[in-house]
């Protein structure tokens, strides 16, 4: 288990959102290292969102991951191999509709006075060590995720469940070689289908999330219930699979009395697709209104949103059906990503959207959550616990 730095006194946030022309484009990275507006070292995650096609094969998660390593070695004297086991990134493919390519840049560095007994936004991450395949999916990996993002509280200095706002997860899955090697070790997948094991690694990552915030016990028997009782969840994660990493990768964003600074962050519960409510009751926290849409003085407060959305498995959004999982032509991820993108997107007046598919048991069965960042200097963060927003 890998995290970062030595708790300071105080610590202050940074997070910057940055546009891209391809899956390997770093420019306006390059830039604010260039005007010297932001260390390399200091930089301690990113989460983004590549054009692919969000599936098993999608390679510029990969690209983009590539690129950034290379880039932040450059830059710090480290190896891009060290690199890949201490900042994780966490990348979702698929922009469809009017949703943009971006990444969001997560970095951390010492601040010279506490901001109050209220706190600010801090951040946490931590990587797993390398999970066999036959693990994958199992309970083993809901320990394994508990554990990571446990270190990752650690790590920010958030000390109760409470406190945490918003836990991002990345799992790796099972390709059919990696189902191949573990048979031929004399070891059984969970499922040797690529895409249903990005869909058991999700189940994991959020069942393990839950163990770590208090929500779920430790009891193994719960493993029968992974992608079968839809009515565990966690409203807190979120979670991504892909073959671009081989350990759990987690960052977790919070508010703690040892951090400094303006940021907050929110989260809420999204009951189905058509839940535009849920993103207001997600800025409201955060003293912003959409009325319906947020206005452009309180729309320039805002500097990240994430959301996780799924296609409902019985086939309805209340009462109408869907055709998302009967098409052959679009796989149903997609479908999802564009019209709850479109959504959140309307309400935001802004494009910039990290929305990812798949919210097995991130969530209410057939919706998701979504979560936001804002610049909030006057509300104290004791007023967005989870029983605040609540």
């Amino acid at each position: 288990m890998t995290s970062h730095l030595s708790e300071p006194t105080t610590r202050r946030l940074r997070v910057d959102r940055l546009a891209m022309a391809h899956p390997g484009d770093l420019t306006a990275l390059a830039a604010l290292l260039d005007a010297d507006a932001l260390r390399a070292d200091d930089i301690v995650a990113v989460i983004g969102k590549t054009e692919g096609n969000g599936g098993v094969n999608d390679f510029t998660r990969g690209y983009f991951t590539q690129s950034l390593m290379q880039l932040l070695a450059q830059r710090t004297g480290r190896s891009a191999g060290e690199l890949l086991h201490t900042v994780p990134c966490v990348l979702s493919g698929g922009t469809e509709g009017v949703l943009s390519p971006h990444y969001v840049v997560f970095s951390r560095s010492a601040a010279p006075a506490r901001s109050g007994p209220g706190g600010a936004l801090a951040i946490g991450t931590a990587i797993g060590t390398a999970l066999p395949a036959h693990e994958i999916g199992r309970w083993t990996h809901v320990r394994s995720v508990a554990a990571a993002v446990r270190a990752a509280m650690a790590d920010a200095g958030i000390e109760r469940a409470d406190q945490v706002a918003f836990v991002q997860v990345k799992c790796p899955c099972i390709t059919s070689a990696r189902a191949t090697a573990a048979a031929a070790d004399g070891q059984q997948v969970v499922s040797a289908d690529p895409g249903r094991s990005m869909a058991f690694a999700r189940a994991a990552g959020a069942f393990g999330a839950a163990l770590a915030l208090g929500e779920l016990a430790d009891d193994p028997a719960l493993a029968a219930a992974l992608l079968a009782d839809f009515g565990i969840a966690c409203a807190r994660a979120s979670v991504s699979s892909g073959v671009e990493v081989l350990a759990d990768e987690v960052i977790v964003l919070g508010h703690s009395p040892a951090w400094t600074g303006p940021l907050r962050m929110a989260c809420a519960p999204m009951a189905d697709a058509l839940d535009i409510a849920a993103v207001a009751a997600a800025l409201a926290p955060l003293g912003i209104e959409a009325t319906p849409q947020v206005r452009q003085d309180q729309r320039q407060r805002i500097v990240a949103a994430f959301v996780k959305c799924e296609p409902d498995r019985r086939g309805q959004v209340r009462g109408a059906r869907h055709t998302m999982l009967d098409d052959t032509d679009i796989n149903a991820q997609r479908h999802i990503r564009g019209a709850v993108g479109g959504l959140v997107a309307g309400v935001l007046g802004d494009s910039r959207i990290f929305v990812s598919g798949g919210a097995e048991h991130q969530g209410p069965d057939g919706g998701g959550l979504v979560a936001v960042i804002a610049q909030v200097p006057d509300l104290p963060s004791s007023t967005l616990s989870r029983e605040a927003i609540a």
